[in-house]
């Protein structure tokens, strides 16, 4: 760890984005404050599928999704809906939306994507080599697991790319997937294992790093919401909070959700829905415990095994945020289960836990400096890979501030593109 000290940074967000910038700006010799507008616990960076996932290199806004979710909105538990509303920022979304769901999108970003989530991998093999960094972080693939020959033949191409892109794959039939759960009976065509994907345990994570940070001398600041910003022509002088003013050399905003509503206070149009989602935790059996997770595809639930549990994840509800639990929604999950593990008797959950996921309508996130200004940066915006992305996040801002190059190219990230 660096002992000089480089200046001041605040990093806004204490989600996985902003405790991975911490992470990094220590390393580098940064003095570290956080602001965090909750207590910390209750972000998406805690009941997320826990997964690491280079093998989500389609952006959301892909070919495809729109007919889909024209199809999905008619059913009350499908996996994606869109709540209808004359909300000015959704339609504006969706209007951007439409304009990047197409191959051409999702072929000139699939290396980027895929570059930054490979790079998180490599860093959450190194944060559990790290003293104390137990997370469960369990680096041995995901699958992919289908019922329907058409879901079959979209995931084989899929994977063909994959393949082209380097990844790590192997392609099963019935049988095959079965042999890699002995303990757990399935009812599927087969499944593809993305070896270069894995898993841990989010709310474990998030603690180790809290602690690491605070005992390295990171000033955490809960329950204090931002309100306004000070400037002084192209820098911010100031973040004036409900607890108080802060000063800072650097500034960088991660935020989750929130990031359009910090980013109108500094001037910024960052376009942003949050996607809810919902999870559960499951004791299975010990006859049916789960080695590797699994993503559902036509169902397009997570499963999870964590902490000597399984958590079961999904849907994506974009509109307006509120703090509702549409059952149907739920349920949805509870009746897809059954469906791919007959050996599972899922009721519907009483405990729910419910998050946004930052969704920019080109499905890329926000990474790098807002021109704008020469003190602020932005990490966040990447959807249903936060997790994932949540340690490239930190290494790319660190780098930014330390005037080093980045890991990997995060040029279509830019917080500018919708300028």
């Amino acid at each position: 760890m660096s002992t000089r000290n480089k200046g001041r940074v605040a990093v806004i967000g204490a989600g996985i984005a902003g405790l991975s910038t911490a992470y990094y700006l220590l390393k580098d010799g940064w003095e570290v404050c956080v602001l965090e507008k909750g207590d910390g616990m209750d972000n998406c960076s805690y009941g997320n599928a826990g997964m690491i996932v280079p093998s989500h290199f389609t952006p959301l806004a892909a070919p495809g999704i729109v007919a889909q979710g024209v199809k999905w909105m008619l059913d009350s538990k499908s996996p994606f809906y869109v709540r209808p509303s004359l909300n000015l920022s959704l339609i504006d979304w969706g209007l951007k939306f439409l304009r990047h769901a197409n191959e051409k999108h999702v072929n000139k970003n699939a290396e980027a994507i895929r570059d930054l989530n490979l790079a998180s991998s490599r860093a959450y093999d190194v944060w559990a080599e790290e003293d104390g960094f137990d997370f469960e972080l369990r680096q041995n693939g995901i699958m992919m697991l289908y019922k329907s020959e058409e879901v079959q033949h979209e995931e084989v191409e899929l994977a063909e790319k994959a393949l082209k892109l380097g990844l790590d794959i192997e392609v099963y039939d019935r049988a095959g997937i079965q042999e890699l759960e002995p303990n757990l009976r399935m009812d599927t065509l087969g499944g593809i294992l993305y070896k270069c994907d894995g898993i841990m345990y989010p709310p474990k994570l998030m603690k180790v790093l809290t602690e690491y940070l605070t005992k390295h001398g990171v000033q955490f600041n809960y329950q204090t919401e931002v309100t306004e910003f000070g400037f002084s022509g192209k820098k911010v002088t100031e973040i004036q909070t409900t607890k108080g003013c802060f000063g800072a050399d650097e500034i960088v905003v991660t935020g989750g959700a929130s990031l359009p509503v910090l980013a109108s206070k500094l001037g910024l149009k960052l376009p942003l829905m949050p996607g809810k989602g919902y999870s559960f935790m499951y004791n299975p059996q010990e006859d049916t415990s789960m080695t590797h997770a699994a993503l559902l595809l036509e169902a397009r639930v997570a499963v999870t095994p964590m902490n000597n549990q399984i958590r079961f994840s999904g849907t994506m509800e974009l509109g307006p945020a509120n703090d509702r639990i549409y059952e149907n929604r739920v349920r949805g999950i509870v009746e897809s289960i059954p469906k791919y593990f007959p050996d599972l008797k899922v009721d519907y959950p009483q405990d729910i836990w419910y998050g946004y996921r930052p969704c920019s309508p080109d499905g890329l996130p926000y990474l790098g400096r807002a021109s704008k200004y020469i003190n602020v940066s932005i990490a966040g915006g990447g959807g249903m890979m936060g997790l994932s992305l949540g340690p490239a996040y930190g290494k790319s801002i660190a780098a930014i501030l330390s005037g080093r190059p980045t890991e990997t190219d995060i040029q279509g990230f830019t917080p500018d593109r919708f300028y």
